[in-house]
């Protein structure tokens, strides 16, 4: 199918350092690398973030538009980029600091009606651009599929009871909802986090996708019922980019089958078992792909041998 995709929320430049002792800079921003899995994927997608004109934000854009993704004009407002430091511990997962601001122009060229919309992580939570997202998703949800990835960064996030309702909020205005065990664990701690994923269907989505890490991942379906698939196995590297990895694959997946677009929103809660499951499982490919290399670097349709 057509269609063009807008990607809401940071790009920022991730220091990741190694229990080696070795450092390097590279772009990130978990929404700005699913808008690199869908580039990578043939989309056309394009990116609303806050970077500015200095030597990360050169970085980031070339970055981005090395995988076809566009930056709409007015992103470049920051005083400077945002960025991240990620220590990677003896299993290669990420604890993240960060120096960052983040705000949305709300002068931005967006010139096109999207087909899907999606957000998450810092650029859905933090103040004062996060009143500007909610404005963003609520205009373009008359048209657009809304999806969203809480990707939680305690760091900035306050107390859990705030960031709850924020995430909530968010769950409300979605339709299609990818969230880690670890984001719900943390979130709700005395509450299995399936049956967290389970409850939001309540708020509104038509799909909860709860990622497992190794252990692959669930759908929880509107109309009740539940589609688990495995994760294939793979040397891990490290595990930078590997959510987007899959958000970039869910997204992309269910618009090969028909199902964005807002005039498919009522579409959504019936989908097959046979698609999700078909979808679910090459996402988690998609994933796997990703930790087994260094940091965010999706795959291409090429490398997924679907050229």
């Amino acid at each position: 199918m057509t269609g063009h995709a807008l990607v809401v929320g940071e790009a920022l430049i991730d220091v990741v350092r190694r229990l080696d002792g070795t450092e390097t800079a590279v772009p990130g921003g978990s929404p700005a690398n699913v808008a690199i899995g869908l580039g990578r994927l043939r989309r056309e997608v394009e990116l609303l973030t806050w970077i500015a004109l200095d030597d990360y934000g050169r970085m980031i854009r070339e970055h981005l538009e090395a995988s076809d993704v566009t930056v709409v004009r007015g992103s470049e407002s920051a005083i400077h980029t945002p960025v991240a430091t990620a220590l990677l511990d003896e299993t290669g997962a990420a604890q993240y600091n960060f120096d960052l601001t983040w705000a949305v122009n709300p002068n931005a060229a967006i010139t096109r009606k999207p087909h899907v919309v999606h957000t998450g992580s810092i650029g859905a939570i933090l103040p004062p651009g996060a009143a500007e997202v909610i404005r963003l998703l609520t205009q373009h949800r008359q048209t657009a599929t809304i999806t969203y990835d809480p990707n939680i960064r305690p760091a900035l996030m306050g107390s859990r009871v705030t960031a709850s309702k924020q995430i909530e909020g968010l769950v409300h205005l979605s339709d299609i909802v990818k969230v880690s065990d670890e984001d719900l664990e943390w979130l709700e701690p005395d509450q299995a986090p399936s049956a967290t994923a389970r409850s939001w269907l309540a708020l509104g989505p038509a799909i909860i996708v709860l990622t497992r890490g190794a252990k692959g991942a669930t759908a929880f379906i509107k109309d009740g019922r539940k589609v688990d698939v495995s994760a294939p196995f793979v040397s891990v590297t490290d595990t930078v980019g590997a959510g987007d990895s899959f958000m970039a694959g869910l997204i992309d997946g269910l618009w090969s089958q028909g199902y964005l677009g807002a005039e498919h929103r009522n579409d959504l809660p019936m989908v097959t078992s046979d698609v999700i499951t078909y979808v679910l499982n090459r996402s988690v490919g998609i994933a796997a792909i990703t930790v087994s290399r260094e940091g965010a670097d999706p795959p291409t349709l090429e490398e997924l041998g679907e050229t």
